[in-house]
């Protein structure tokens, strides 16, 4: 079954946190909705795996940091590039 998760990162927080989780056609349509406002998205079947246990409002495990800061610093670096 497809699995998808939504982070947020606001300046002012101390970690990133889950901001939504879906499986199947409701993951299917979350995806497609980050695809037309041109949010990036990222596969990582292990990763999806580990964040759609948590609750919606929850900080991400302290195991993800490593892999979630590289995906922000490559979104930021993105982001920067096409500025």
């Amino acid at each position: 079954m497809k699995k998808a998760v939504s982070l947020a990162y606001p300046k002012d927080a101390d970690a990133p946190y889950i901001s939504s989780v879906a499986k199947g056609r409701l993951a299917d349509r979350m995806l497609q909705i980050a695809r037309e406002h041109g949010v990036p998205i990222v596969q990582d079947e292990a990763l999806v795996n580990v964040l759609s246990i948590q609750q919606v409002g929850d900080f991400i495990p302290e195991a993800t940091y490593e892999v979630l800061a590289k995906i922000f610093a490559f979104i930021a670096k993105v982001d920067l590039e096409e500025q």
